[in-house]
């Protein structure tokens, strides 16, 4: 079975599993997990800030940063598919108290002109503005990278405005990755950082939060509120430095994987699928009918896949396919569709 529905399915490889076996521990609550501080230590350096904090999920780390920027009645700037927005359950306003403002884009990319034209002028009727909220890769714009110009433009023009800049980097290795440049490039500038080592990378569970001591000395009050205190999270840990030393250069492999594999895709009738739109490790795939039963044909074909819209199909490549073949998936559409 060729699994595609998500990067969020991988196995910790041989060395994180001996890693995790032998890990030292403590009481990462009490700050005297070894294995835990040296995590956020390492992460920290690796993302270019003060300090770090070990988080349980991506979830966990961009509510906890919510939380940390905003008082209850602020308002967060989002692009209206924010994985922040869309995914998380309303923890903005449910965790924080905090209202979203959803801005519209066509293609996930914020721009200073759309974040201005969102930002409403002092008016005792209005939230406050507080947060802007940038996501790289985007996740529902096909793992779209936020370029650096671009990137930095935006981000500095926020911070002219009052703004606070939260960057939900789920995928930030990839966004690193295809641009080629150290994550420490890629999270310049903003006020805090979230990136998850359970998905591409690998890791079993987790997701790092970084930004100033002082924040991160928040966050983690906020992250006990949420029940994120993990005591022994060493044997956890380990598997996220293993993901950080080792695993993102591989990341490539996924992208060009995905890329093949949405070359193969362009020929099979009934499927539109432009390779070049693919920029990381995911492909967009649109049809000719409803998603849902090609999905469902696809899985017994032996590739399994998810949708991501009523005629759209998303497939993630990852370190657990790195070995497949292009033509079998577009083998399995062909069928799927006949």
């Amino acid at each position: 079975m060729i699994d595609l529905r998500s990067d969020t399915v991988t196995r910790p490889t041989d060395e994180m599993r001996a890693a995790m076996a032998t890990a030292e521990v403590g009481d990462d609550v009490w700050g005297d997990d070894p294995t835990v501080n040296r995590l956020e230590a390492v992460a920290a350096d690796w993302l270019g800030k003060e300090a770090a904090l070990f988080v349980a999920s991506g979830t966990m780390g961009n509510q906890v940063a919510v939380m940390t920027h905003c008082r209850p009645g602020d308002e967060v700037l989002v692009e209206a598919e924010a994985h922040i927005y869309w995914y998380e359950v309303g923890g903005i306003a449910r965790l924080a108290g905090a209202q979203p403002r959803p801005i519209r884009t066509p293609d996930g990319i914020l721009t200073p002109e759309l974040v201005r034209g969102a930002v409403r002028e002092e008016n005792i009727h209005y939230p406050t503005p507080r947060l802007l909220c940038l996501e790289n890769t985007h996740n529902r714009a096909g793992g779209k990278v936020h370029r650096l110009p671009e990137f930095r433009s935006v981000v500095d023009h926020a911070h002219s405005m009052g703004l606070k800049v939260h960057l939900d980097g789920a995928r930030l290795a990839n966004a690193a990755v295809a641009q080629g440049i150290p994550m420490r490039e890629a999270a310049a500038g903003v006020d805090s950082v979230m990136c998850c080592l359970s998905k591409g990378l690998c890791a079993p569970v987790g997701s790092v939060l970084a930004g100033t001591k002082a924040f991160i000395a928040e966050a983690r009050r906020n992250r006990k509120v949420l029940g994120g205190g993990m005591r022994q999270a060493g044997i956890l840990a380990a598997a996220g430095l293993i993901s950080i030393e080792r695993m993102t250069d591989r990341l490539r492999e996924d992208h060009q994987l995905a890329k093949e594999i949405a070359e193969s895709l362009a020929d099979v009738p009934g499927v539109l699928c432009d390779p070049g739109a693919v920029e990381t490790n995911m492909v967009q795939v649109d049809l000719d009918r409803p998603a849902g039963p090609i999905v469902d044909a696809l899985a017994r074909e032996g590739v399994l896949c998810g949708t991501s819209g009523p005629t759209r199909i998303r497939l993630v490549t990852h370190h657990d396919v790195a070995g497949i073949r292009a033509g079998d998936v577009a083998g399995a559409f062909r069928a799927a569709l006949a």
